[in-house]
Order: structure tokens, then C-alpha cells, then sequence
């Protein structure tokens, strides 16, 4: 119940506040098939918004799609883990709408909710990094980037992020030392 109604203010956020009279309301005690039914039906509206550059309207799409995803009940072990491993991907596509959008601090929150589902997920902690590198907190990401890293060490995006945060570290350490030189002579 609690994280159905996260994830319905989070779709209120991503949509701006509009569309409130088709708020969720939907309360039924569907069947597990019928609501994974319209969980993919959500994910896959959201993907293609997504496809059209459409951002706003994909994350609150997605995020819809986890409300639906918080109304399972009597699950199995197996669909637990299917419903589990859908809403990881929801909460990485919509990291990736809001990282689009320049919301960083929802990004982050994404990728978090996607780390307490598989802490090992190097795609989250690679859209973490990404967050945390274009918020100029280049050490926690460099925490984000060695973790994917040993999980993945061929990843290619890794990487590069890696060479990214690289510089700009070398760069902030140059600025710093002149700084320095001219405080202290």
C-alpha cells in the first residue's frame, strides 16, 4: 500500500500535476495474470512515448505501471520474482526519463528503488553514476562506477563514464591546487 502510493506521487510528479481525475483508483483484486496484463500494457505505452522522445509522459507511464505492480497479492515464488524483475525495469527506463529530463534527484531515487531490488544491477548503478557525475559528486560516483565495473568489467559504457569522471576529477584538483597557490602565495 505504501509504495503504491509512492509511486502514485511519483507519477503525479512526473506528469507535472496534471491529469488528476485519472488518478488510480483502481482498488480490484485482479487476478495476477489480468494485472501483469496491464502493468506491460503501461510499460509498453510508456516505451514508446519513451521511442517518441516523449520523457514526462513515458516516466508517468512507468510510474503507473509500478502503482499497478504494488496490487499483487498471493503471489507465487515465481511470480514474484517476475513481478520483482518487471518492476527493475520500470525503475531504470524511468531513471532514464528523468536522467532525459534533467530531474536528477528523481533519477536517483529510481535508481535506489532498482538497487533495493538487485543490488547487483549494473545498469542501475551505472545510471546512478551518471546522476552523481552530472550532479558533480564525482567520488560517490566513482563508488557506483567500481562496483559496476567488478560485476561487469567489459562494459563499454562503464568506461567511458569511468574516463568521464576521470577528468573532470583531474580538472577539480587543478583548480583546487591554484586556488591553493593563490591563498598561500
Amino acid at each position: 500500500e505504501r509504495e503504491a502510493r509512492a509511486a502514485a506521487a511519483e507519477a503525479a510528479a512526473a506528469s507535472g500535476g496534471e491529469n488528476d481525475d485519472e488518478a488510480d483508483h483502481d482498488t480490484r483484486r485482479l487476478p495476477t495474470k489480468r494485472r501483469m496484463e496491464i502493468v506491460l500494457k503501461n510499460k509498453n505505452e510508456a516505451n514508446e512515448l519513451f521511442s517518441d522522445g516523449n520523457y514526462r509522459h513515458a516516466a508517468a507511464r512507468y510510474a503507473k505501471a509500478l502503482t499497478h505492480c504494488a496490487k499483487f497479492f498471493d503471489l507465487s515464488p515465481e511470480e514474484e520474482r517476475e513481478v520483482r524483475d518487471t518492476k527493475l525495469s520500470l525503475h531504470l527506463n524511468m531513471a532514464l526519463c528523468y536522467i532525459k529530463l534533467e530531474k536528477l534527484d528523481n533519477a536517483y531515487l529510481s535508481c535506489d528503488e532498482a538497487l533495493k531490488l538487485d543490488g547487483k544491477s549494473v545498469k542501475a548503478l551505472y545510471r546512478r553514476a551518471t546522476v552523481r557525475y552530472q550532479k558533480r559528486k564525482f567520488e560517490d560516483a566513482v563508488k557506483d562506477l567500481k562496483e559496476a565495473e567488478s560485476l561487469a568489467p567489459d562494459d563499454k559504457a562503464v568506461k567511458k563514464l569511468q574516463v568521464l569522471v576521470d577528468k573532470q576529477m583531474e580538472k577539480q584538483k587543478k583548480k583546487e591546487k591554484a586556488m591553493a597557490k593563490k591563498m598561500f602565495g
